[in-house]
């Protein structure tokens, strides 16, 4: 992979289409163009308890934003080119908050409460 390339890229429990950036190992600099999953909500290192000292709401990461992520965390993107992201942030939180409202637990619902949230904050409710 080098500098203009798509690829796959995990952060943070969030899943996104990028472009490699900068590549230096271990890591690379990947510019986000979509979101294919949308980061788990919670305490990371408590994975689905909703009993937590403190319960994070974790954003998506922003269109064109630039992070820095290990390149063990990179794969290539199958796609021509990369889905629009306001679209793709819609169906990845649709799909996040469909797996939360099956959990029926309080992780679930707790974590529907930050997604709602953050859903108003995209501007995808009124």
């Amino acid at each position: 992979m080098e500098p203009g390339d798509l690829v796959v890229a995990l952060y943070k429990s969030g899943e996104y289409v990028a472009e490699v950036v900068q590549w230096d190992k271990p890591k690379a600099k990947v510019r986000i163009l979509a979101v294919l999953k949308h980061p788990k909500q919670g305490d990371l290192h408590h994975p689905l308890q909703a009993d937590v000292a403190m319960f994070h709401q974790r954003r998506a990461l922003a269109y064109r934003e630039v992070a820095n992520v290990f390149t063990s965390q990179l794969k290539p993107y199958e796609g021509e080119e990369a889905p629009d992201y306001q679209a793709s942030l819609h169906s990845a939180l649709q799909r996040e908050m469909e797996e939360m409202e099956r959990l029926d637990n309080e992780f679930g619902r707790r974590s529907l409460i930050e997604l709602e949230t953050l859903a108003t904050d995209y501007g995808f409710k009124a």
